[in-house]
């Protein structure tokens, strides 16, 4: 798969201070951030529904997406998965 042959655009900001938006909102761990930049992630995570914003930080990252059962699906969906040589 070619990560680079979707343009994504996203906000920074995925509501950290909003306690409705705690369930649309996904973390995924043990990123290699060496190698997985902010544009890959929201182009695997954006195939599971409308993402409003990602966050991309030293082995780990959040994407907040639009309504819980798009979070719901991305966690089912890549949970588990090897990307860049690491178990998500």
């Amino acid at each position: 798969m070619d990560l680079m042959s979707l343009k994504v655009q996203t906000s920074n900001i995925t509501n950290k201070n909003d306690p409705k938006s705690i369930n649309s909102r996904v973390f995924i761990g043990n990123l290699n951030t060496a190698v997985v930049k902010k544009s890959d992630v929201e182009t695997i995570f954006t195939k599971y529904g409308r993402v409003l914003g990602c966050s991309v930080h030293k082995g780990y990252a959040f994407v907040q997406y639009a309504n819980e059962r798009h979070a719901r699906g991305a966690v089912i969906g890549e949970n588990g998965r090897v990307l860049a040589g690491q178990t998500l």
